[in-house]
């Protein structure tokens, strides 16, 4: 019922930008937390940038720090990625990524990702 739907991605060259988007299709209940993560050949899955649905509060790889900036609209359950002085090693596909909690707990949780998209960085 709820998919996540990516955009954004493309071609740049180094310290070029890009705006990534991810747009949730259909209905949830609750939003714990929305992010990004990339997968680059040969490398496993790594967090990018995360933010939570309540407070806003971020978290960044330390590799992206001051570069990339995530946000968010908690009314159209969207989250951006912006982009900048992208390098080389950002090369990757960027899956977008929503957890939500389940029970009324909050101690278990369950993930919804998107297909992913692919950046490249390359001059």
């Amino acid at each position: 019922q709820v998919q996540l739907v990516e955009s954004g991605g493309g071609l740049v060259q180094p310290g070029g930008s890009l705006r990534l988007s991810c747009a949730v299709s259909g209905s949830i209940f609750s939003i714990n937390a929305m992010g990004w993560y990339r997968r680059a050949p040969g490398k496993e899955r790594e967090l990018v940038a995360r933010i939570r649905w309540s407070g806003g509060n971020t978290n960044y790889a330390d590799s992206v720090k001051g570069r990339f900036t995530i946000s968010r609209d908690n009314a159209k359950n969207t989250v951006s990625l912006q982009m900048n002085s992208l390098k080389p090693e950002d090369t990757a596909v960027y899956y977008c990524n929503l957890q939500y909690p389940m029970g009324s707990t909050g101690i278990f949780s369950a993930d919804y990702w998107g297909q992913g998209t692919q950046v490249t960085v390359s001059s």
